[in-house]
């Protein structure tokens, strides 16, 4: 894009994020980074609108961006925020290293949905590289037993079985220590219905009747390798005068088909429009997302959806500092880095 046409891009953007109306070439004026009559500016805003980065109201002289004018604004134009020292020490205060990954990442989204003021979407998929540490079964009635399961990344999951006798003692013991002999150890990824009819076989004899608490265990461990989808601040999409009230409504109803928007999460800030995506629940609305990793391994990844003329210079940075600061207390590595370019000041204040 040329340099003056980039540079009235950039300021109708600017000015729309902060206004919310359309910008006209009177106001663009007096911007002295642009330093060129209305009338030329009038010329650059009608190419840009027939090249589909603006679009020009009916009731309005001024011009509004597009999804794809917001987009080459974010990857070409935008010139980030620095970050508050304050607010990465209140984050860093958040998330304890003690915490389990699910505890590091809910709070961590839970912690951009207040700096944001969007609702903060996450994912997480850290069970995927756990190992079982402990099967046990625990009687909760005639003839029904509560399979529990814990995994090396602090995830307890429970799941009720109902046999078909009642287990005495000598049957409970024996089993709980078959389970936690052949399982204590394996990876969840393992654990496939081949592993499972292994492991049934190896029963034998009158254990055998015991084979459903057996399934019962592949049966958590695919609920814990399921990708989770949490939304924190969803009142903040229901206060956004730009969203329809039944559009938020069948957000939060569809949240779990969110995990699609996030597969390039791993490729840096990757950035979804709702006018770009039909399938989307929210129109005039924007996904931003960032990977985090354990181990060197994708994790799960954490993000913002808002609307679209969201503040992108100061969201954008946090992201990218809590995608860091995730993968580093999952995976115990280096510290996070300030955004690139914000390594001064806030650096050495934090």
């Amino acid at each position: 894009m040329e340099q003056r046409a980039a540079k009235i891009l950039a300021a109708i953007v600017d000015a729309y994020i902060k206004t919310g109306e359309p910008v006209g070439s009177k106001l663009l004026s007096q911007d002295p980074n642009i330093g060129v009559s209305p009338a030329t500016i009038r010329n650059h805003m009608a190419a840009l609108e027939q090249e589909g980065y603006l679009d020009h109201p009916h009731t309005s002289a001024g011009r509004v961006p597009t999804y794809k004018g917001f987009r080459y604004y974010v990857e070409n134009l935008m010139c980030p925020e620095p970050v508050n020292p304050e607010l990465l020490l209140t984050i860093d205060e958040r998330l304890q290293s003690d915490m389990s990954a699910e505890a590091i990442v809910e709070n961590a989204s839970a912690a951009l949905a207040e700096i944001t003021q969007c609702a903060a979407i996450s994912t997480n998929h850290v069970s995927k590289f756990s190992v079982i540490t402990k099967v046990d079964v625990v009687p909760a009635g005639k003839r029904m037993y509560v399979l529990l399961m814990i995994t090396s990344n602090g995830s307890i999951k429970n799941k009720v079985c109902r046999m078909e006798f009642d287990m005495t003692g000598e049957q409970m013991a024996d089993f709980t220590n078959f389970l936690n002999e052949h399982l204590r150890g394996v990876n969840l990824e393992s654990m496939s219905e081949e592993y499972v009819e292994g492991l049934t076989a190896a029963l034998g004899g009158y254990m055998l009747s015991l084979s459903p608490l057996l399934h019962a265990v592949y049966e958590l461990s695919e609920e814990m390798m399921r990708d989770s989808v949490e939304v924190k601040g969803e009142a903040n999409l229901l206060t956004c005068a730009e969203f329809p009230a039944q559009d938020v409504i069948r957000f939060i109803e569809r949240k779990a088909e969110l995990s699609n928007l996030f597969e390039d999460a791993f490729s840096g800030i990757n950035i979804r429009f709702g006018e770009e995506n039909g399938t989307f629940a929210i129109s005039n609305s924007t996904v931003i997302s960032a990977g985090y990793s354990k181990d060197g391994k994708p994790a799960g990844s954490i993000g913002v959806i808002g609307p679209m003329r969201m503040d992108y210079r100061k969201v954008i940075p946090y992201i990218e500092y809590l995608s860091r600061k995730v993968t580093q207390m999952l995976s115990e590595n280096e510290e996070p880095r300030l955004p690139e370019g914000k390594e001064g000041d806030e650096k050495n204040d934090k």
